[in-house]
């Protein structure tokens, strides 16, 4: 697969795009074990905030082809085939992680395609089958969380230094 088909694939994709309203997901206390989709959930939003997140097939596909991509988010529900196999395809051919999430919207929500009301609530979801992380931002615990839930999995995940 050539790197302009999928630029002509993401781009005939992209614009067919749904809106919809998703509901935040809760945030654990202290001292409570936090679940892999939560940890994946505060991963994306730190990595967004430090401008770390790329989102859609085109800018997913040239981060995963310059071996930038730290991890790969793939939604389940992509209408497209196609998407999800040329996403798979690079993320084993450049060795980069790989996850799922149930929902396009979700991760829209996830990775900023949406606006936020004055009661912090997500509005006006836009989906997203692809999302990359090049840059975690801030180790936090949750990216602890996430290196766990990929080890057990059986996928080798390295946590990268922080830049000082």
């Amino acid at each position: 697969m050539s790197l302009t088909w999928a630029r002509e694939l993401a781009h005939q994709v992209g614009h067919r795009e749904e809106v919809a309203v998703v509901s935040e997901a809760p945030v654990p206390l202290l001292g409570e074990k936090m679940d892999p989709d939560t940890a994946l959930q505060q991963v994306l939003r730190k990595s967004f905030a430090y401008g770390g997140v790329v989102r859609g097939l085109h800018a997913a596909v040239k981060v995963i082809e310059k071996h930038a991509a730290q991890l790969c988010v793939l939604a389940e529900d992509c209408d497209q085939q196609d998407i999800k196999k040329l996403v798979t395809a690079l993320c084993a051919d450049h060795k980069c992680n790989l996850l799922t999430v149930p929902a396009a919207k979700t991760l829209g929500e996830w990775v900023g395609l949406c606006k936020i009301d004055s009661e912090g609530k997500a509005r006006k979801v836009v989906g997203c089958s692809c999302a990359v992380i090049k840059d975690f931002g801030e180790i936090t615990e949750a990216l602890y969380v996430l290196r766990e839930h990929l080890k057990s999995h059986g996928i080798h995940f390295e946590i990268p230094e922080p830049s000082s």
